[in-house]
């Protein structure tokens, strides 16, 4: 007796409504941005064993906008990433308010209103799944759709980022590392969220190979108005790709602003000190690069005044004492630092 074949129940995909643009009233305030972040605070431990990791930071991204979250290891920059997702670790204490267009971010909205693009891609896909079949699963966990459209959906992001359809099949160990990093923005955007966030996404990628993943998050960025936060502490990367960056040191931001200004003509002895330290090609080979003395402090050692103040060359006796508000400039950048006339 022969079966009949099994066939998959068809589900219609959702319909999803069109949204007219509102055009606000003349005089009404303007729509929140994409991301906003306000006095974010994450701390670990408690009385007097608390020590506080990121300490007040703050800043907006518009649409389209990207944001570069720069400095050493150990600033507060993945930190202050994961926390952007509410994924701070366990045991971590967060205050103050990241808004997602002026809604408090939620677990709900992972994967839907913003998305990470995580600085290892191996750890971060399935060993056991294919690479497109994940994709698939991103898609179904936040969208009414049958199997077949998830496919479909899951392949045409691939597409996007240079894939192509036949590698959806492949797991993750069958990619290369370029190749994996592209999979990982693929699934990030997938769903196309309104808010990106890219930690370290080039860590371990030669420098072609970088260029190209930079080039594919740009395109994507592009293409869908996305708001992105880069985490990186590559200048380079950030002079070719971000519109403005916020630098942080020990876990606060002491300087942000447009890009180009800030990477032309720091203001912040930190920031200076940063770029001072990168090669420059046009110097004779031998040229030993300059170096920014010590290291920077640990959360549980953070010192009184400005903390930058032990490598600063230009320390004085208040900035061992008092910590330097983030201050607006005339150039439209912001600076936490007492000099009266930095850099």
């Amino acid at each position: 007796m022969r079966s009949e074949p099994v066939v998959e129940p068809v589900v219609e995909p959702a319909v999803e409504p069109v949204v007219e643009p509102v055009v606000p009233e003349p005089g009404s305030p303007p729509a929140p941005p994409p991301l906003a972040v306000r006095d974010l605070r994450i701390a670990f431990g408690g009385g007097v064993d608390r020590v506080e990791a990121v300490r007040g930071v703050s800043f907006d991204v518009a649409a389209g906008e990207v944001l570069a979250l720069v400095g050493e290891s150990g600033a507060g920059k993945s930190l202050t990433a994961r926390a952007l997702l509410g994924m701070a670790p366990r045991g971590a204490h967060v205050d103050g308010a990241v808004l997602l267009s002026g809604s408090p971010v939620t677990a709900a909205h992972r994967g839907r209103r913003i998305a990470l693009v995580p600085q290892d891609s191996l750890s971060a896909l399935s060993p056991v799944h294919p690479v497109g079949e994940q994709l698939a699963a991103a898609v179904r966990s936040v969208r009414k759709v049958s199997r077949r459209e998830a496919r479909a959906r899951s392949l045409a992001a691939l597409d996007r980022v240079g894939v192509p359809a036949a590698r959806a099949r492949a797991h993750a160990h069958e990619f290369s590392g370029g190749m994996r990093q592209r999979a990982v923005i693929a699934m990030a955007l997938v769903n196309e969220p309104a808010v990106v966030v890219a930690d370290e996404p080039t860590t371990a990628l030669d420098p072609d190979v970088q260029d190209q993943v930079l080039a594919v998050l740009a395109a994507q960025r592009e293409a869908t108005g996305a708001a992105l936060v880069l985490v990186t502490h590559d200048l380079a990367v950030v002079r070719q790709h971000a519109d403005r960056i916020a630098v942080m040191y020990a876990g606060r931001i002491v300087e942000h602003g447009p890009a180009r200004p800030v990477l032309d003509r720091p203001r912040a002895p930190y920031t200076a000190g940063l770029l001072a330290s990168l090669p420059d090609p046009a110097a004779a080979r031998k040229t030993r690069l300059p170096a920014l003395p010590g290291h920077p402090p640990a959360v549980t050692d953070i010192p009184p005044g400005c903390a930058f103040a032990p490598r600063c060359p230009h320390t004085t006796d208040r900035c061992h004492v008092e910590v330097p508000a983030l201050r607006a400039l005339d150039d439209g950048r912001t600076l936490a630092c007492h000099l009266e006339h930095p850099a």
